[in-house]
């Protein structure tokens, strides 16, 4: 897999209060929450650094998935992560908790989007397929495996 646009699909089992960098303290309700990226140098590198477990905390996703888990991974090899965010923000049920998670770098309110149940690979999917994106999806685990990607 060379660049592209990525969303972790992520579960949090029970509510916490995270410290997410310099946006400060922050009640994460327990439930789902779809965090949107980009990976100009590799999207394997880049899933599965956010899958590994010991790394130093650097991304405001790094804060949230000390307490989280990756239950799933939906991509594509383009670079629109602003789009993808936008439509995840537009999906039933999407509430943004923090303003300007993982968005420091562009206009959006956020790229974190919070579901209180699992939100549907297949309405997002559908949501991008009318500009042209070919959308995948995976477990955390075919990221994780060498020579795969």
């Amino acid at each position: 897999m060379e660049k592209g646009t990525y969303a972790l699909v992520i579960v949090l089992e029970q509510e916490a209060n995270i410290a997410v960098g310099r946006l400060g303290f922050f009640a994460f309700p327990a439930g789902y929450y779809l965090y949107v990226g980009s990976a100009r140098s590799g999207l394997q590198p880049r899933v599965r650094r956010h899958l590994g477990g010991e790394k130093r905390l650097r991304w405001h996703i790094d804060y949230l998935l000390e307490y989280a888990a990756v239950v799933e991974v939906w991509y594509a090899e383009d670079l629109k992560e602003c789009l993808w965010a936008t439509g995840a923000r537009e999906m039933p049920g999407a509430r943004v908790l923090v303003a300007g998670f993982g968005s420091s770098d562009c206009r959006c309110p956020s790229h974190l989007i919070y579901f209180p149940v699992l939100p549907s690979f297949e309405l997002f999917r559908h949501r991008l397929e009318g500009g042209g994106i070919e959308v995948k999806r995976a477990l955390p685990a075919r990221f994780l495996s060498p020579g795969h990607g």
